[in-house]
């Protein structure tokens, strides 16, 4: 498949995980791909890795104005730079909270913001959003992070709605529990790591946890040209974990 010929595409946190996954399979299906991450040491093969931390509006515009002209033109862009935290309501600091909403939420206002002037030209504008699980149903320790990905939630609907008249698709996508390295870091933090692997795979009904290339397929899937007519939609990819009682 090379739906993607001739298109060039942004990954925000496209370092590793799910972002470096994403790349890979645009890559593969025909686009140009940039990378921005503040550590771009293991992008994948053949991407424009372009250093960026998306709470510095002014790396973000150079950033972008760097892939715009040494790749002419922007076409799709993957917001899916994030942080996690964990803990209950009573347990993160407001120095906690303005950082993970700034890197979550803000910066995918930031990117998007830099982007749209370029997205505007394209014919094939599309822009898809990491949002989680956790934006649709309570999962315990997890009060500030949620409410960071029920903003994205929020944040892409209103996106759409702005921009559906320009030709700019918005979509996101809301894995659930993933096998990338924040959840690996969790897991090797936890008092007994095997007990904790085995609970996160159980709140999956599909016994497992998610794979970075599986979420990656989602968003390639909706940031395709092929998805011309899907926007405002938000692609569960979590085993079931937010519809599925068994």
């Amino acid at each position: 498949m090379a739906e993607f010929d001739g298109l060039v595409a942004v990954v925000t946190g496209g370092g590793s995980g799910i972002g470096a996954a994403t790349a890979r399979l645009l890559q593969e299906r025909g686009a140009r791909v940039a990378v921005l991450d503040r550590a771009t040491d293991a992008a994948p093969e053949g991407v424009l890795a372009v250093p960026c931390d998306v709470t510095d509006p002014a790396a973000v515009d150079a950033a972008v104005a760097t892939v715009a002209e040494q790749l002419g033109g922007l076409d799709v862009l993957v917001n899916n730079a994030g942080i996690g935290a964990t803990g209950h309501v009573g347990e993160n600091d407001d120095a906690e909270w303005a950082r993970v909403l700034d890197v979550n939420v803000t910066g995918i206002a930031r990117v998007t913001r830099a982007a749209l002037p370029h997205l505007r030209r394209s014919q094939h504008a599309a822009v898809v959003n990491t949002c989680s699980a956790v934006a649709f149903l309570g999962v315990r320790q997890r009060a500030l992070y949620s409410a960071s990905k029920g903003a994205v939630l929020a944040l892409t609907l209103a996106m759409a709605a702005d921009h559906v008249q320009e030709g700019i698709r918005v979509n996101a996508v809301a894995p659930g529990t993933a096998d990338t390295p924040w959840v690996g870091r969790l897991l090797a933090a936890a008092e007994d790591p095997a007990a904790a692997a085995a609970a996160l795979r159980a709140r999956q009904p599909l016994g497992r946890l998610v794979t970075a290339e599986e979420v990656a397929h989602a968003i390639a899937s909706l940031a395709s040209p092929l998805a011309a007519s899907t926007t405002g939609t938000v692609l569960r990819v979590d085993g079931g974990m937010t519809s599925l009682r068994v």
